[in-house]
């Protein structure tokens, strides 16, 4: 049996607003337990909640950016269910009039782009954080997050791998902070996802039943839950029993999900419209202000990119991945008026380095005015490629010394010079006459090889095209 994979995102992206949904109380995170829960978050009798204003302005933001439809008329419903961390015993939500709809997200996994579709993204309040670490036993309630501001956005089930779900997180995640709507810090839980995942014979039309894996704070930890998860489905298949909708959660440490508890449907929730709020009306001005504000998007920036700095479609998609990236690009590009150069060593031999020391683009001992100064070395003609990395690699070393000091104390100056070329090609020549006759009898890989023994004798610093030329020239 071939099986199917289905997976549908929920992804609670937590509002940069300096106040709660509901109350003027902090959301700065790392206060004392309940030190920022006011009246309103501790469900006191006879306290009402009031709107904050900008959480509307950045979900229209995330509305307008993913291409969707603003309901200039949404409505606040009340989803019921009791836990200690809850006071009230609801939650402010959003159900059937959520105030974004019908909206899309390209993602690309490997060379392939494709568009998942965003079911909506509706406003709701946070809940509250049951503590149960370090109290003997017992467990505390922290409400310090209780009533912060989510937009939670749910995508249709058209991810068919882990790979999918992952480019669709980490574009989602771009956007956001793109936006600046969500400062995207997954540690401290302000991008949190839920994974629905079903699998199905292939071919089969209608979906298998699924199980929602909860609070998944890293996109490592999404791909691995997602994995584990759909090989536990299809054994449970195989060997003849049924998968039950659930909970679930992921244990990073075993690498392994287990059951929470048997999932609930949206009727044991027992919706209605909270009686306390009143329909959030968004006006026509208010629409015109909130595209006025709009910052040119990632795919807009991209096709700029491509059409101003001569890049690939597949580079300046990944130049656009986040807004800091971008600006580092644009910075070195217009600085070296070498912009192809600039994502190559980008999206090469500086990701890679990032990559390999853990360290984001922020952190980078290269700036972005570093690297124009290194590729308009290489564009000029005084580093070919191989001495280029090695003066990236010094660099990285030497955050204060300049590509000058750096060329010069480790004597890395190309050599352009034809007759120190020409006089090591004659030497190469008179050693390998077999080379030599191999490829005058038409075998055109001596040549690489001829050419090869030259730039050996140069240890690497004659111009690699100048030594092709010149080989071809004395060869005839």
């Amino acid at each position: 049996m071939t099986w199917e994979t289905v997976i549908g995102l929920e992804i609670h992206v937590q509002l940069n607003t300096q106040s709660k949904i509901f109350s003027g109380a902090s959301t700065a995170f790392g206060a004392e337990p309940n030190a920022h829960a006011s009246v309103v978050e501790c469900a006191l009798p006879g306290v009402l909640p009031v709107m904050n204003r900008e959480v509307v302005a950045k979900a229209i933001k995330l509305g307008l950016a993913l291409g969707a439809k603003i309901n200039q008329k949404n409505v606040f419903d009340r989803k019921n269910y009791f836990y200690p961390d809850l006071p009230k015993g609801y939650q402010i939500s959003q159900l059937d009039l959520p105030i974004v709809a019908e909206g899309r997200l390209e993602i690309v996994v490997g060379d392939e782009v494709k568009t998942i579709n965003v079911t909506r993204a509706h406003m709701e309040e946070d809940a509250g954080k049951s503590v149960h670490e370090g109290l003997n036993g017992a467990t505390g309630i922290d409400l310090n997050r209780a009533g912060t501001p989510l937009l939670e956005v749910v995508s249709e089930p058209e991810m068919r791998s882990a790979a999918e779900a992952v480019a669709y997180a980490k574009a989602l995640h771009g956007l956001v902070t793109w936006l600046d709507i969500c400062d995207g810090n997954m540690a401290e839980g302000s991008f949190r996802m839920d994974a629905n995942v079903s699998v199905r014979p292939k071919g089969q039309a209608e979906f298998g039943t699924r199980r929602e894996i909860k609070n998944l704070n890293s996109f490592r930890f999404l791909e691995q839950a997602i994995n584990y998860e759909v090989e536990a489905q299809i054994d449970i298949i195989e060997e003849g029993g049924k998968v039950q909708q659930a909970t679930m959660l992921f244990d990073p440490d075993k690498g392994e999900t287990r059951v929470m508890r048997l999932k609930e449907d949206a009727h044991d929730y027992r919706y209605f419209p909270d009686p306390d709020l009143l329909p959030v009306m968004i006006s026509d001005g208010q629409m015109q202000k909130a595209r006025d504000e709009m910052p040119e998007l990632p795919g807009e920036m991209a096709q700029r990119f491509v059409a101003d700095f001569g890049v690939s479609d597949y580079d300046a998609r990944l130049l656009t991945a986040g807004r800091a990236q971008a600006a580092f690009f644009e910075e070195a590009a217009l600085a070296s008026k070498q912009g192809k150069l600039v994502a190559n060593w980008m999206n090469g031999e500086l990701a890679a380095t990032l990559n390999k020391e853990g360290l984001d683009l922020a952190q980078s001992p290269i700036t972005a005015a570093r690297l124009a100064a290194l590729v308009g070395k290489i564009a000029d003609g005084t580093l070919n490629s191989k001495l280029a990395k090695q003066a990236f690699e010094a660099m990285w070393a030497s955050p204060e010394a300049t590509i000058e000091q750096i060329i010069e104390e480790k004597g890395l100056q190309q050599i352009v010079d034809t007759g120190a070329i020409e006089a090591m090609i004659d030497e190469v020549l008179a050693n390998n006459a077999k080379a030599v006759e191999q490829f005058k009898s038409g075998n055109e890989k001596a040549l690489n090889a001829l050419v090869g023994q030259v730039m050996k004798a140069s240890k690497g610093k004659a111009n690699p095209a100048q030594v092709q030329e010149l080989m071809k020239a004395k060869l005839g």
